[in-house]
């Protein structure tokens, strides 16, 4: 079944502008057209569409995303390249959730100590805690924040 571009762009979720501009940088050229020249998209597009946004979603630049498209369209001798590209986004994808797990573990502290001091009235009883006062949850997540930054 053909989508036009306003289909495609509503089933991925993503704006019709956004689609012309993958376009126009190189990374849809897998995308038909009509005789009059409008893109017709059809279901294994969206595969490729997805591709492409989950490789966005890595931080991967569009010039990078557009090289590994032709090495797609070059065939089986860039099978080697492709691997590598995609264990180099897999590396740099584990440091980001590292990240996010160090910044979501200063997040949940913050909501366990606000809580508790919003519980008490004043967060004043909490600066005398002790770490073996916290509770077993939060104390490794106080660990695990010492930890990264050495203390």
């Amino acid at each position: 079944m053909p989508y036009t571009i306003s289909e495609a762009a509503a089933r991925m979720h993503l704006s019709a502008p956004t689609l012309r501009y993958y376009d126009k940088e190189g990374l849809l050229p897998f995308v038909d057209r009509s005789a009059s020249g409008v893109r017709v998209f059809k279901e294994s597009d969206f595969e490729w569409l997805r591709l492409i946004e989950c490789l966005k979603a890595t931080g991967m630049p569009i010039r990078d995303i557009k090289q590994f498209i032709d090495w797609c369209l070059e065939g089986d001798a860039t099978l080697p390249q492709r691997r590598d590209m995609f264990r180099e986004r897999r590396r740099a994808v584990l440091a980001q959730m590292e990240r996010l797990q160090a910044t979501l573990d200063i997040i949940d502290y913050k909501c366990w100590y606000y809580e508790t001091a919003a519980k008490a009235g004043s967060d004043l009883p909490l600066q005398s805690f002790k770490p073996e006062d916290l509770p077993e949850d939060v104390r490794k997540i106080r660990e695990r924040i010492l930890a990264r930054c050495g203390c």
